[in-house]
């Protein structure tokens, strides 16, 4: 949710760039206390639950005849990848999910912990960590049923070095769940111009429209990392209402799942870089 992260490649490649904005960094530890103002910057993703937890929850319980009334993703572990707050993080935990919440900003985190220390249920059932995704890739390996990154991509700097970390913690035939912008005109109109700067809808300089991601990219880079796109659906944000709705569009909102090939991917030879290239990505690599 609304995070940026580092992503400093360990595996497969033999080479590492960081993409840390310490200025966006600042941004969200400034906001860090008011993730569960209803009201506030972040009113638009509290109503997002009413349509992205139930997209969730719909999605896994097809897939799987076994699951438990009162507590239908019990024995499902989630990561919650750039989890904010925790406001994606809470509603997966009372739904009977184990849930790793990761955000890189510490002042998230302890928001989150706070938060989460109200409900004995959430507290035994979730679990945060100040961290990127590629951090605990080593640790982590094949360790997730589903992955969860709502709102994340769009501020990543490497996507495909994102995609291939997902694809890691990820058990095989697990799912991704990722919830993003489009790269229109009309997202830059509406999403940033509109929602930004007249409306306030979120705070001003939340996003850049250059790394919004077409769901066409999206789909291309998640089928040549091993996954397969199951579905891609329209969401629309009602400022008037505070509400969301699935539509036909795509050309704002959408939301995505994906399922991780069955067998363990074998590795391509393109997924090693050649000793030119990595001598090209210092460690020092610039910043986006």
């Amino acid at each position: 949710q609304l995070s940026l992260f580092r992503f400093t490649v360990k595996r497969p490649f033999s080479t590492s760039h960081s993409s840390v904005d310490s200025e966006e960094i600042k941004k969200f530890q400034l906001l860090a206390h008011k993730w569960w103002d209803e009201e506030g910057e972040y009113a638009a993703l509290h109503s997002m639950n009413d349509v992205r937890v139930p997209f969730i929850r719909d999605t896994l319980l097809s897939m799987s005849s076994n699951y438990h009334l009162g507590n239908p993703l019990s024995g499902i572990k989630i990561l919650d990848v750039g989890c904010g707050g925790g406001l994606l993080s809470e509603p997966l935990g009372r739904l009977g999910a184990s849930v790793t919440g990761i955000d890189p900003v510490e002042d998230n985190i302890r928001t989150a912990d706070q938060h989460k220390s109200f409900d004995p249920v959430l507290a035994e059932r979730i679990q945060y960590k100040s961290s990127s995704l590629e951090e605990i890739v080593e640790e982590s390996m094949e360790t997730f049923d589903v992955i969860v990154a709502s709102e994340v991509v769009e501020h990543v700097a490497d996507l495909e070095m994102f995609i291939k970390c997902c694809s890691q913690v990820l058990k095989p035939e697990g799912s991704l769940f990722i919830t993003t912008i489009n790269k229109t005109q009309l997202s830059y109109v509406l999403g940033i111009v509109v929602a930004e700067k007249i409306m306030g809808i979120v705070p001003e300089g939340t996003h850049e429209w250059e790394k919004f991601v077409p769901p066409e990219e999206l789909e291309r880079l998640l089928e040549s990392n091993g996954f397969s796109v199951r579905s891609v659906k329209g969401m629309l944000y009602n400022p008037l209402s505070g509400c969301w709705s699935w539509v036909q569009s795509r050309s704002l909102n959408y939301a995505l799942h994906a399922v991780r090939a069955g067998a363990p991917a074998q590795p391509h030879a393109t997924d090693t870089l050649p000793e030119t290239d990595v001598q090209q990505h210092p460690a020092t690599a610039g910043t986006a």
